[in-house]
């Protein structure tokens, strides 16, 4: 399937809910209802035109544990590819909700206002969007309208940004001059930017390729259950039951266990009533081997490179509780589907959005805040660099007492 996910993400009021809105509209995504019902509100609003952000901003609700994630997901198809659309809020108090939004996106929007350029939350969700190492990044520079559609505006930003694109790591990034407003350069080519050769945004979100490293990784298999029917008809079954995490595996092939390194050869791979030969990154399946071996739910099965087994490992860390960092408190680590008890050891440093470098802290960690961190677990964690592998090489803290998911973060 032709799927791509994409987040987007920006300052306040830069008109990201709009820009979906309209390019929902414009391609022919949204119903009759729906549009007759933002029709309708929009004369109430007493609006001279169609108040596109009415077609997402209904979707939006609370979160679990008393967080506001705030997104707001939008699913929509042309006849090229499909979209799953996570739109997150701009308040800076909500940085949080960018790391959740775009944690399995293979492209993120970032809007900046052509009025007020590269601003802070552009840097801020920049970077995020670096860290999590989305590898499509499309600068939208909205507004265009209120500038005149002045080339020179445009270029500004262009040249401003940068700074911004090298210290976040991002290594593809298209800009696109657009007015979500009124729909120029988003589905059709702007007659008020003749000065723009580029594409529109739908014709690259619909052309730019998709590269998932972990369809290129080496077979990763987080254990989520063992299947044990004690049936007549499977007296002797015995199965395990996850999702491909990363690479390919198929019948006859070697595994490993991990942590215990037991080995044995794929003997069945069964997809609901179906048996395949070879499972892909993705997929839900349920694995027979021809040994039998003791596997319980938190190993992982792997084939190729091994990877890394750490009981201090260094991370990324993105801070989701609203109560700051206790030091010396406990966690639960969930990892993939293994869990263990851990603790913070120790704070390297934390972001500053305005050199975009991770300086020392003494103070505890606080909401929205990213640090550079060491991390201590009671046993050891079955894992790849986060930039190889998206499952195996990320994790949430839950606090130990209260149960809240305080923190998710990357590991190195």
């Amino acid at each position: 399937m032709n799927l791509l996910r994409f987040t987007t993400a920006g300052s306040v009021d830069d008109g990201k809910s709009t820009l979906i809105g309209r390019l929902l509209f414009d391609s022919k995504s949204v119903y009759i209802d729906q549009m007759e019902a933002v029709e309708k509100s929009s004369q109430r609003k007493g609006l001279e035109r169609i108040d596109f952000s009415l077609l997402t901003d209904g979707l939006k609700d609370e979160r679990e544990q008393g967080i506001t994630i705030d997104v707001a997901y939008r699913y929509f198809a042309t006849p090229a590819r499909k979209f799953i659309i996570a739109d997150t809020p701009g308040h800076i108090q909500y940085t949080r909700n960018m790391v959740t939004g775009a944690s399995t996106a293979d492209a993120a929007l970032i809007l900046v206002d052509a009025r007020h350029g590269v601003v802070e939350q552009t840097r801020r969700h920049s970077f995020i969007a670096g860290l999590l190492g989305i590898p499509n990044i499309m600068v939208c520079i909205n507004k265009m309208d209120l500038v005149d559609f002045n080339e020179s505006a445009y270029d500004a930003i262009v040249a401003d940004y940068a700074s911004v694109q090298t210290a976040a790591g991002l290594k593809h990034v298209a800009f696109i001059p657009i007015s979500a407003l009124l729909g120029d350069n988003v589905v059709d080519p702007s007659p008020n930017m003749p000065w723009y050769q580029g594409p529109t945004l739908l014709h690259h979100l619909e052309t730019v390729e998709v590269d998932r490293p972990e369809s290129q990784s080496d077979f990763r298999f987080p254990v989520q259950t063992v299947i044990r029917p004690h049936s007549d008809m499977h007296h002797d079954f015995r199965g395990y039951a996850g999702r491909v995490a990363s690479g390919k595996i198929s019948v006859g092939d070697r595994i490993v266990v991990q942590p215990s390194g037991l080995e044995s050869d794929i003997a069945q791979i069964h997809l609901g009533s179906q048996t395949l030969e070879t499972a892909h990154t993705g997929q839900s399946v349920v694995l027979t081997l021809v040994d039998d071996v003791d596997i319980s739910r938190g190993d992982t099965l792997s084939a190729g490179t091994s990877p890394q087994l750490e009981q201090a490992s260094e991370a990324t860390l993105c801070w989701l509780d609203n109560s700051p960092q206790r030091p010396g408190a406990k966690f639960v680590i969930r990892h993939g589907s293994a869990e263990a008890r851990a603790m913070i050891s120790h704070v390297h440093g934390v972001l500053d959005i305005s050199s975009l470098e991770f300086q020392g802290q003494a103070s505890p960690l606080t909401a929205n805040s990213i640090s550079k961190i060491q991390l201590k677990t009671t046993k050891a964690l079955v894992m790849d660099p986060y930039t190889q592998n998206r499952v195996t090489g990320s994790f949430i803290l839950v606090d130990e007492g209260t149960g809240a998911t305080v923190a998710a973060g990357m590991l190195s």
